[in-house]
């Protein structure tokens, strides 16, 4: 069964399917973060949804790259969770089915491709704070526990 964290679906709403990839990201005792701007302020693992034709692991790497600039690598499947959440900024009610992996950072190519994020970097208790999905955050919360 796969866990599903934050809001219970609504009754009377339609929900569109959304598969997302996610990465863990540790280099050098720290975790990279993007900081997204709009539609509010928020630290999340770097990733996003996946296109149409897209395998999960060519939209995760192309997410973490337009989110944060670094290439990545060294890849393993940790886990998926569910969460039900409005996405205004795709005019839609979203079933995020959301796979997370873990992974490292490579090498820094450049700036964020992606409008309003920024790449960061964290201490994993720093991280662990400032994450606010609680999905990623208990993801997480299990890769430091080992």
């Amino acid at each position: 069964m796969i866990p599903r964290f934050g809001e219970m679906p609504r009754a009377g709403r339609r929900y569109r399917l959304r598969p997302g990839a996610y990465a863990i990201l540790l280099r050098d005792d720290r975790i990279l973060l993007t900081h997204q701007t709009c539609p509010v302020p928020d630290y999340q693992l770097p990733g996003g949804g996946v296109e149409a034709g897209e395998s999960l692991t060519a939209a995760l790497h192309r997410e973490v790259f337009e989110e944060t600039g670094w290439t990545i690598g060294g890849l393993l499947g940790f886990g998926v969770f569910r969460r039900y959440c409005d996405m205004p900024e795709y005019d839609m009610q979203a079933e995020k089915l959301c796979h997370v992996w873990v992974g490292r950072p490579i090498l820094r190519r450049g700036r964020p491709t992606e409008p309003g994020h920024s790449a960061c970097w964290f201490t994993p208790a720093e991280a662990l704070q400032r994450i606010t999905d609680p999905g990623a955050r208990h993801f997480l919360r299990r890769f430091l526990r080992g």
